[in-house]
């Protein structure tokens, strides 16, 4: 019988995008037989009026095998938050499915999750599972496959591979040099040592970024779908760490996975899709100044 993974829902002050995505996951395949913890994020100061209503809104979720509300007695973060669900859902299921309140999934979602989590449950070099795909080139890939990189909106893992996380910037930044780095950014498509940096000084809170070099440093991959599993709704200003984007607009894939890779390595096609993707995601300088213009100047 499947080893069916509990879902991790970690929520905070949007009551319509939480709606959503608990609307979604209830229509899944296999959502009668998952536990779902939701995860409520303590209120800052000022947000205790919505934060209460997203409570309210979370006691009410039927259609899961149990449905579990942690609700945090102080704000943590989303950082501290994600941290310590994953690891203490890791602890005692050995594997998680992690959602965010802004991430919209396919009824097939914890089907391709589950599927994945079984195939590669003892394959020490498969470290996450990834549902969120940007709107790479899909011609002559395959359904599924193998990258560095890692997706962090929506995603799976093993207790086996999150003992890896590290949290501590230091020893991170301490065993990269720059061979490693310029292979972190994939081969320079995307500035994610910056990210590495900005949290060490302070100006993000991300554990993605910590995740991601975790596992690359382990020398891991990361599988994904050629064709996103799911929608970010987030774009539009609502997020700790979003603004009003089309940038990562997707097409979600309408059907199940019915394959997964056998050999375990890094798809080259894949790989070189999404660094085009990547490095070339924000357009011509024209685009890029009406992108500033709305988000900073007008903010609309």
């Amino acid at each position: 019988m499947q080893n069916f993974a509990p879902i991790a829902l970690f929520v905070y002050n949007r009551p319509i995008h939480t709606q959503r995505v608990i609307e979604a996951l209830k229509k899944n395949v296999h959502a009668e037989l998952s536990d779902l913890y939701i995860f409520s994020d303590g209120a800052r100061s000022g947000d205790e009026d919505i934060v209460n209503e997203v409570r309210d809104l979370v006691k009410k979720t039927v259609g899961f095998k149990s449905v579990t509300v942690v609700e945090r007695p102080s704000n943590y973060g989303l950082a501290k938050s994600v941290i310590s669900g994953v690891t203490q859902l890791n602890k005692e299921y050995g594997h998680v499915i992690v959602f965010e309140d802004d991430v919209v999934s396919s009824p097939y979602s914890l089907k391709y999750f589950n599927d994945a989590l079984e195939k590669y449950k003892d394959t020490p070099k498969v470290m996450h599972i990834g549902a969120f795909m940007y709107a790479i080139d899909t011609k002559g890939l395959p359904e599924t496959f193998f990258v560095r990189h890692i997706s962090s909106q929506c995603w799976a893992t093993w207790d086996r591979a999150w003992q890896y996380f590290e949290p501590d910037i230091d020893k991170i930044i301490q065993q990269f040099d720059e061979k490693k780095k310029f292979a972190f950014q994939l081969d320079g498509a995307m500035n994610f040592w910056k990210h590495v940096m900005e949290f060490k000084h302070g100006k993000n809170n991300s554990w993605a970024i910590r995740w991601y070099a975790s596992v690359f440093l382990k020398g891991g991959l990361g599988l994904q779908t050629s064709v996103s599993m799911v929608d970010n709704i987030g774009h539009d200003g609502s997020g700790v760490h979003s603004e009003k984007s089309n940038i990562y607009a997707v097409t979600v894939k309408p059907d199940p996975v019915a394959s997964f890779p056998d050999k375990i390595e890094e798809h080259p096609e894949a790989y070189q899709a999404l660094r085009y993707f990547l490095k070339h995601r924000k357009g011509n300088l024209v685009q890029r100044g009406i992108r500033y213009l709305r988000n900073h100047i007008l903010k609309v």
